[in-house]
């Protein structure tokens, strides 16, 4: 295998399988280099995913990666469209919740040195080649410094406080440093290090340890573990983000001018967007803008 080789990871499920097929599309375009795509799903979405498999692309069953007592089910208050994830040391689990282990655990079953997080909704605009992650044998790490701060608007302290637990640091301080965005960069054998890391620190599965609280982000628990376990060993730190973001509805004007507004801001070293699904912006119109901003 080729040292540099990249695995491209994304966790998705069927609702937004148009926006994955929109991301893989992008990808097809403008993904350079050596690299391998990971769509990671639940057993009841390998079927419908499949449909994007292909020489650069593999469907990863969620059972390859996450303990057999993980187990997802029909949510009976949902009138049977949605499912929730049992296991027999936490409260139910989404499916977001349900993603983020997926990342977290395919370290232990590739063999690529670095993994790129791709959501499902972010769409590449322009030619990348990951391979340019690495610097003299550092891993491009992204880390916005003193962002978080006591008026954050997302779950983001109560994320702190979860890493603050897992890994025995802290009390965190505030303003504290964000690790979250929808195009990111991990070692993948510092992903194997986390999660040996934390079964070795608790006495338990990875799996129930992260899970004792439903408010995580994977992206908090890398970014401390790699600056406050690891002391930043291996990564080099970079506050400017790979991928533009719509986080909010609020942020632009509803609609394809907002959407062209919200394109306009790109900078010169970004290269995808990443539009929140949640914001429910029409498919076609950001298919459209997409198009005249490529």
């Amino acid at each position: 295998m080729n040292p540099m080789r990249t695995a491209i990871v994304t966790a998705s499920y069927s609702r937004d399988f148009e926006r994955c097929r929109m991301l893989c599309a992008s990808m097809d375009r403008h993904m350079q280099g050596d690299w391998v795509h990971y769509l990671l799903v639940a057993s009841f979405d390998v079927a419908l995913f499949r449909e994007l498999e292909g020489p650069r692309r593999r469907v990863i069953d969620e059972r390859e990666i996450l303990p057999f007592w993980v187990q997802a089910v029909t949510d009976p208050f949902s009138g049977g469209g949605r499912k929730m994830w049992l296991t027999p040391f936490s409260l139910p689990l989404r499916g977001w919740h349900v993603q983020q282990l997926r990342r977290l655990g395919l370290a232990r079953i590739i063999e690529e040195p670095a993994m790129l997080a791709l959501d499902s909704d972010v769409v590449l605009l322009r030619p990348f080649d990951p391979a340019t992650l690495w610097q003299d044998g550092d891993l491009r790490f992204y880390r916005k410094d003193n962002a978080i701060t006591a008026s954050a608007r997302s779950n983001h302290l109560a994320w702190l406080a979860h890493t603050d637990r897992l890994f025995g640091i802290g009390p965190h301080r505030l303003p504290a440093h964000d690790y979250v965005n929808t195009m990111i960069a991990w070692r993948t054998d510092t992903s194997r290090a986390l999660l040996d890391y934390v079964e070795q620190r608790s006495g338990r599965h990875w799996v129930r340890a992260i899970t004792a609280s439903r408010a995580y982000s994977e992206c908090i628990i890398y970014g401390r573990f790699v600056d406050e376990v690891l002391g930043g060993k291996g990564h080099a730190r970079n506050d400017r983000p790979l991928c533009h973001v719509l986080w909010e509805a609020g942020d632009y004007p509803k609609g394809p001018e907002g959407l062209r507004l919200f394109m306009a801001d790109l900078a010169p070293d970004q290269y995808a967007v990443g539009i929140q699904s949640f914001i429910d912006h029409d498919l076609g119109a950001i298919d459209a803008v997409v198009r005249e901003a490529a």
